[in-house]
């Protein structure tokens, strides 16, 4: 499956995005408010990678976790994923992880846009959320420009160095989106 926009494919994980992921996952820039946390192992991001490429297989589906790249270089930009809720409720989460050689492009904009678009198109979600901590600045401005408005903040919800952060709540709902 491959969903695309102007400029980016986003094209479900491969065996063959091992090391892409690897060198994303283990850089101190996108890891810092990410309760990941940076892989041991390249072992270890094979096992996020073998994951994902599991739930490609469920029926029905509860992940659909994206490669983004650039649609003309096929460079590899980041990663993109929306895990879906109970089925009752129609709803999904969404987070995201840019490279940072390639911050500021508008590329995680433009690829959140179009997993909305997918969550109320074709999976027909009712409700689209996304979370950053508090201080994280440019995913909030992401998950803004992305339609989805702030809702409240939880506290300490995210483990983040030895302590604890807050997070602010964001969504998107079906009438939002139409």
């Amino acid at each position: 499956m491959s969903l695309n926009t102007e400029r980016l494919s986003l094209r479900e994980i491969a065996e063959s995005d091992l090391e892409n992921i690897h060198a994303l996952l283990s850089l101190p820039e996108t890891d810092f408010y990410n309760a990941l946390g940076i892989p041991e192992s390249k072992e270890t991001t094979q096992g996020y990678v073998e994951n994902w490429i599991e739930h490609q297989k469920k029926n029905p589906r509860t992940l659909f976790a994206f490669a983004i790249e650039e649609k003309d270089t096929n460079k590899f930009l980041g990663l993109i994923s929306q895990n879906l809720g109970k089925p009752k409720y129609r709803n999904a989460d969404v987070w995201f992880k840019i490279h940072k050689d390639h911050w500021g492009n508008g590329y995680a904009t433009e690829a959140f846009k179009r997993l909305i678009q997918f969550g109320f198109e074709d999976l027909n979600l009712h409700r689209i959320e996304a979370s950053c901590a508090v201080e994280n600045i440019a995913s909030q401005k992401v998950i803004l420009k992305a339609g989805l408005k702030h809702e409240g903040t939880n506290r300490q919800l995210l483990p983040h160095q030895g302590g604890w952060l807050d997070c602010y709540s964001y969504a998107i709902l079906e009438t939002d989106w139409n």
